[in-house]
């Protein structure tokens, strides 16, 4: 609470609130907190650096705010930072645009039908990978078909997809990246089949020729071609379908190569650059471009960055558009928001329910306009009825419970929230100039300078989930070693694939397409009408095309991967062998003397799958090292205090290798100053607060037998 606040008076006017109470000034309180630090570094202890290179302070003011620009904008005022939309303009909310992973277009179908009448209001059609490489079932791979999304391969397909679906009134996003003029023009055939009009045609085709390249490193056709194909979309949808955009720029590349919040807004904005540039050079003006871009963000784990992502993300981009002469008008950044995937678990996926509850509210917070909530087997398998309702109804709640969506940037005004919006805005842009200097992000992709910067930030991030710095629940700490796995699903590919290729073929006609028109995408419509499938289309529009271009793509790898296949691994050697890795804790003295360690030690090797066997607590080395040997366990851990050690450990380890001298003796705590005896009495490992709690799990695996990891 400000000063001002705390000496104002009350409406009544009686005494002012808490006048009996000075107001202490911000020297005070720091010195306050200093004495309590006594002598701790303020830097270490009260800062807070960010993995995006900005340091948060403990308390924010007034005074942090007052400098900074737009603090005066109110919602649906340039440059947008409160919202594209004034308060009585914005219609319920955002869109709630599940991804549904259906593999053929009749369970889409069924699926889609199911959602839409519980809660879900748009469309979000994910292809399968076959689809978006423009590939017929028959000319694809039996991987490529139908996972982690629809196999679409002709205007049949969608019609069946989307049978009963009204479009004028049901948004349709598709991520189709390259596919988006074949799937643009199956959108428009099926618009002419019903007799509707395209001008009331909602949605987004989602064509993004550099998120594509950097997420898999090539294109199926030429830069130059890929911005030729959206220079046409746009004029055709601006002339047609006014309420259709075509481009989306994917953040989910940069999110889930690792990027940092600040990266990813960077390369986000540098992307959206490269493609503005491209099409003003084909002819199109900024006012038709700005209207038929979204942009698409991954919300992770860390609530108040999130939010203030999407607040810096429509008032970079409305920077963007006005600088290049743009209206303020056509400044407005539409934000699809997606939970992330970085963050998502394997194991113990049910918690995954609770990240992405999180997740969504700062999305929503942050004013997307659109939002998919990932279901909590989304690591796993494709989502059910049951996991798809659940991630559904996160949003429903938060809209018809919590009224969510009757508040706008209910942020807007926390110092905090406006300082890190200001700073996260101007630390991507710095790195959007860096973009710039090095002759934009495709020729920085060439060069490799993004891809090291964010696997800069990825191992980073990954050596404190390592240590446990940064902590993923389930995972690293508090496993559950009675968990049982979560079924993968009983989906038989290769009888889709079968099925996929039977339909194809029977649909597939024999037609001699030309593509030679004055408006190329009225002629890909009229062969979509007459049943021209995706691979004849794409055989068409990539006739004659230059040479594409190849970058080293950004990995995408979960946080938890490591910690998952150091379990998996341990888990398919008792499958194999038939015997767990034992640990058994060798705690020596009374309770109070060996709990914590014993406490810690259990934690730290069940997040392994490593079965742990507690003891009572010895009165004697000897004693403890017969237990221990008498167990048959691969490792045992040493669990007393620090002072007790000395006299403790050489005998134990002595008679312990006497009786099973292959057993791996762990010290638990790491006193410095003892290291190098208990190492020469016999210790092999330490653990303690400070591990590599993910390297040291895997040598005590690999030296117990397990492979593969």
């Amino acid at each position: 609470m400000s000063d001002n606040r705390l000496k104002g008076s009350a409406a009544d006017g009686s005494a002012p609130l808490l006048a009996e109470f000075p107001a202490p000034g911000a020297d005070e309180w720091r010195a306050a907190a200093e004495a309590m630090l006594k002598g701790a570094p303020w830097e270490k202890v009260m800062n807070t650096s960010t993995y995006g290179g900005l340091t948060l302070q403990p308390i924010y003011r007034r005074q942090d705010v007052e400098a900074l620009p737009f603090q005066d904008t109110l919602p649906g005022e340039w440059p947008y930072m409160r919202s594209t939309d004034a308060p009585d303009h914005r219609e319920r909310g955002w869109a709630v645009a599940q991804e549904i992973t259906a593999p053929t277009p009749a369970r889409l179908n069924q699926a889609l039908r199911h959602d839409l009448a519980r809660g879900q209001t748009a469309v979000n059609l994910q292809l399968d990978e076959a689809s978006r490489l423009g590939l017929d079932p028959d000319q694809a791979d039996p991987h490529q078909v139908g996972r982690h999304g629809t196999s679409i391969a002709s205007l049949a397909d969608l019609m069946t997809a989307l049978d009963g679906i009204p479009l004028d009134k049901t948004p349709v996003y598709v991520d189709a990246y390259s596919a988006a003029p074949a799937l643009t023009a199956m959108l428009a055939a099926l618009c002419r089949a019903r007799n509707q009009s395209l001008a009331t045609l909602q949605g987004n085709v989602g064509l993004d020729p550099v998120g594509e390249l950097a997420a898999e490193g090539q294109l199926t056709l030429s830069l130059s071609r890929a911005f030729d194909e959206a220079a046409e979309l746009v004029r055709w949808a601006r002339k047609h379908a006014p309420q259709l955009e075509i481009v989306t720029i994917h953040g989910y590349p940069w999110h889930n190569a690792g990027a940092s919040a600040v990266q990813e807004l960077g390369f986000v904005l540098a992307a959206a650059v490269e493609t503005v540039r491209a099409l003003l050079q084909r002819g199109l003006g900024i006012d038709e471009i700005a209207p038929r871009f979204r942009f698409a963000l991954a919300v992770g784990s860390q609530f108040f960055p999130e939010v203030a992502k999407l607040r810096a993300l429509r008032l970079l981009w409305a920077k963007v558009v006005t600088s290049f002469g743009g209206s303020e008008a056509t400044a407005r950044a539409r934000i699809h928001a997606r939970t992330s995937a970085w963050n998502k678990t394997v194991f113990d996926p049910y918690v995954n329910m609770l990240r992405v509850t999180t997740e969504a509210f700062s999305g929503i917070v942050g004013g997307c306009d659109s939002l998919h909530v990932s279901p909590f087997d989304e690591p796993v398998r494709q989502g059910d009825e049951f996991s798809r309702r659940i991630a559904r109804n996160v949003q429903l709640i938060l809209r018809e419970e919590t009224h969510a969506d009757q508040v706008t940037d209910p942020a807007g005004g926390s110092w905090f929230v406006e300082w890190l919006t200001q700073a996260m805005a101007a630390e991507a842009w710095e790195l959007f100039r860096q973009m710039e200097a090095a002759g934009g992000l495709i020729a920085a992709l060439e060069a490799g300078e993004p891809q090291r910067r964010v696997g800069e930030t990825a191992a980073a991030r990954r050596q404190k989930i390592d240590t446990r710095e940064d902590v993923i629940i389930g995972t690293n700490i508090y496993a559950n070693s009675d968990e049982k796995p979560l079924p993968g699903g009983d989906t038989d590919w290769d009888r889709i694939h079968a099925d996929r290729i039977r339909e194809s073929l029977e649909r597939r006609p024999k037609l001699a397409l030309s593509l030679e028109d004055d408006d190329p995408v009225q002629a890909l419509i009229d062969a979509c009408a007459h049943g021209a499938t995706l691979g004849q289309l794409f055989q068409v529009l990539r006739a004659e095309d230059g040479e594409s271009i190849s970058v080293t793509p950004l990995p995408a790898e979960r946080g938890a991967a490591g910690f998952e296949r150091l379990r998996q691994g341990v888990a398919a050697h008792v499958h194999r062998t038939g015997r767990p890795v034992t640990v058994f804790l060798a705690n020596m003295g009374p309770l109070a003397q060996h709990k914590a360690r014993a406490d810690f030690s259990t934690g730290f090797f069940q997040v392994g799958g490593f079965t742990v066997l507690n003891s009572p607590g010895f009165d004697s080395p000897a004693a403890a090292a017969d237990a221990a040997a008498a167990s048959g366990a691969d490792i045992t851990v040493v669990c007393s205090t620090d002072d007790t050690y000395p006299d403790l450990v050489p005998a134990f380890v002595r008679r312990l290798r006497e009786r099973r001298p292959e057993t791996i003796v762990v010290l638990a705590g790491y006193p410095k100053d003892q290291v190098a005896a208990h190492q020469a009495a016999g210790v092999d490992e330490f653990i303690h607060l400070r591990a590599d709690a993910l390297a040291t799990l895997r040598r005590l695996a690999v030296r117990s037998g397990v492979t593969g990891i």
